[in-house]
């Protein structure tokens, strides 16, 4: 792998060695998407996985946004 990049090696690089986040992959509103617990039944949006295109347009389903699952 190539990285072409002005900015140092240690900043690019920083965090690849640190544990992933807990992260589980849920069904909302008809949509897979991987989430960030922050309470019980409750969480983060990190990506959408499984979506029609036009739900990547819905600001409903921005990541960030706090979605309730069962």
């Amino acid at each position: 792998m190539t990285i072409y990049t002005n900015m140092p090696l240690e900043l690019v690089l920083e965090g690849f060695h640190d544990e992933a986040e807990n992260l589980q992959e849920v069904w909302s509103n008809g949509v897979k998407m991987q989430v960030m617990p922050v309470a019980p039944g409750m969480g983060k949006i990190v990506r959408l996985i499984e979506c029609s295109l036009d739900d990547y347009l819905k600001p409903s389903l921005m990541p960030g946004t706090i979605v309730h699952y069962k």
